[in-house]
Parts: C-alpha cells; structure tokens; sequence
C-alpha cells in the first residue's frame, strides 16, 4: 500500500485540531459553543442565538471541507455540528447546536440523507423539544440521482451547498420556521447532482485508501464517501465523461427547454480547478443544446470528499424565489457574495 501523502499528527486528534485550527483562523466569523452537550463539535456563528429568526443548523461527517463547516457565518447557517470522519455526529452535540441557536422561532437541522445521521440528529431534536420546548424541523438533501430511484431514498454530493444557501437566506428574511422549510424543500426538490470519482480518498486513521480502485480507473457515480456508483472503467475524456453524467442529471427532474438553471461543477477534493472549468465547458455547451439557460455557475471545491480525486456536477431549477435567494448576500469563510 502506497504511504498517505497526508499533514495530520496522532490520526486520531484529526478533527479536533482541525476544529481548532479553523476556529482560530476564523474567530472573526465563528466561536466553539460552550455547552457541556456540545462535546467540542459544534461550531456557532458569532452572533448564533441572537437575532429573530429561525436556527439553521447544518452538519455530518467531517472530510467533505469546506462542507459543512465552511458554511457557518451571516445569512448562512448558524451553527454547524461535527462528526468524525465520514460519521455522522452524536446526539448531544446535535441537541446543543439547536440550543445555541435558538431565539425563540426555532431551528431547521439541514444534512444529507445518511441513516446514522438521520438517526442521531433526530435524537438532537426530540431532546430540543423534550427539555427546552424548541421546535426543530428538517430538511434532508437527497440531490444524488443514481444513489435511488425513490427520492426519498437518495443520498447527497454537493446539493447540500444550494440547499444551505436558500433555507440560511430565506432565515434571514425573518420567515418563520414552515416558511425556512417550504424554501429548503422546495430547493432540494428542483436539485440533481451526480459525480464521477477517480481515486479513493485516503483515511488518516487506515494510513491508505478506504477503498481500492485501480491507477487509470475512474467510477462513475460513486459516492462522496465511496458508496458504490454505477459503472467502472477506464479513465475517459473530460467530454465523455461530462456526457455520462449530464444525461441521467437532465432526464431525472427534468430539466427541459427553456428552464434557468444554476450550475455547480464541484471537485471532490484533488481534482484541480483547470480540470473543473474543462468539465463546466462541456456542461455549458449541453445546457445550450437543450436550450436551458444557465442563470450563473460555481465552480470548485465546494462539497470534498478529503483528497479523492474526481468531481461532481449540481444543478438547480431556479425561479423568482430560488433566484432571489441563491443571489442574497452571505458572508462566511468560504462563501462570500454582496
């Protein structure tokens, strides 16, 4: 086994001082939540709790940075809660987050549709209700096309990103709390995403891959933490495999002649940004066959899966209220529009 070209100390202190770290970077942002619950991984927004509006609280594994964690700032998410990597946080850690972040409107838990995390999160909100009369709604992002055919039963990639986006704007309007999930639904519901992964990322903890695949293969529609895709093969052209992955994205809403669309083209950790713009040109050349407007489009490291090579295309059917939302300002670490 090839040795992890990783920077960590004891593997097993990866996510604390990585919460460290970037809490230190970004004091101007976000500050550690003090509760005794939070057990150190729940992350809060500077001004969390008090302002009138609803809580929004993201979160999962970690090793998908900046997801969630990057996410946390003004008229985002308000907290984030933190678990091991590719884990789905605790319980308690879930429950503080909806208690640091209440002001009386209640909290919306947004994350991908994983069983541990539903569970555990879940668990967070009963507490919320049982102990503090907080109500806590959710929203599960289930944006990964080939993961399903049932919806409900889809997992994530990088949708997480534009459902985040529209349930934290739509918050900071000062909605109450059915209206934050009408709009985080109604996101969730108009997004598909589906990606193509070239090789494993590596686990600090394992000191390799969490899987094998072989140099030169790639894997169409895995996973962001390596659940099986559809197809396995040789490393094709960015054109071809950008045609793979388009088409079951367009067939699944669908998305048909003159719809406006948001585009993400999102790398799973070591795919570079010269690749990404390679694969967005292609995505860009098929939108305008199909006649689908693109409205505006992100491309980068948005949603990771640590160092695994590979990338992820996301779009959104946007109308009047999609786009006044996605087009709201935020300010975060690592998503900033005025």
């Amino acid at each position: 086994m090839a040795k992890i070209k990783r920077l960590f100390n004891d593997p097993y202190d990866v996510v604390e001082e990585m919460i460290e770290g970037y809490v230190g970077a970004h004091k101007d942002y976000v500050k550690m939540c003090d509760l005794d619950e939070a057990q150190g991984r729940v992350v809060l927004a500077k001004d969390a709790g008090t302002k009138d509006k609803v809580g929004v609280i993201i979160g999962g594994g970690s090793g998908h940075e900046p997801l969630f964690i990057g996410y946390v700032g003004e008229n985002f998410a308000d907290g984030v809660v933190i678990g091991n990597i590719n884990t789905s946080p605790s319980p308690d850690p879930c429950y503080a987050a909806a208690k640091a972040c209440d002001n009386g409107k209640g909290c919306i838990y947004l994350y991908g549709n994983y069983a541990g995390d539903v569970m555990n999160f879940d668990m967070g909100a009963e507490k919320a209700d049982e102990e503090d009369d907080i109500t806590v709604e959710t929203v599960l992002v289930t944006d990964d096309v080939v993961s399903s055919d049932n919806i409900a039963d889809r997992r994530c990639i990088a949708g997480d990103f534009f459902v985040f986006k529209v349930a934290g704007a739509k918050a900071a309007t000062g909605a109450d709390l059915d209206e934050v999930v009408a709009a985080a639904e109604k996101a969730n519901a108009n997004t598909r995403s589906m990606g193509v992964a070239m090789s494993s990322a590596t686990l600090p903890s394992k000191g390799g891959p969490i899987f094998e695949m072989e140099d030169g293969d790639m894997e169409i529609g895995m996973g962001i933490h390596g659940e099986p895709g559809v197809r396995r093969g040789k490393i094709d052209t960015a054109d071809n495999v950008v045609d793979e992955i388009m088409e079951p994205i367009l067939k699944d809403l669908p998305f048909v002649e003159g719809d406006e669309v948001y585009v993400l083209v999102n790398s799973l950790g070591a795919t570079p940004l010269i690749d990404l713009h390679i694969c967005y040109r292609r995505v860009a050349q098929i939108l305008e066959e199909k006649g689908i407007k693109v409205y505006k489009a992100l491309v980068g490291p948005f949603a990771c899966s640590m160092d695994m090579a590979g990338m992820s295309v996301t779009l959104m059917k946007l109308d009047d209220e999609l786009k006044e939302l996605m087009d709201a300002p935020c300010d975060t670490p690592y998503f900033t529009q005025k």
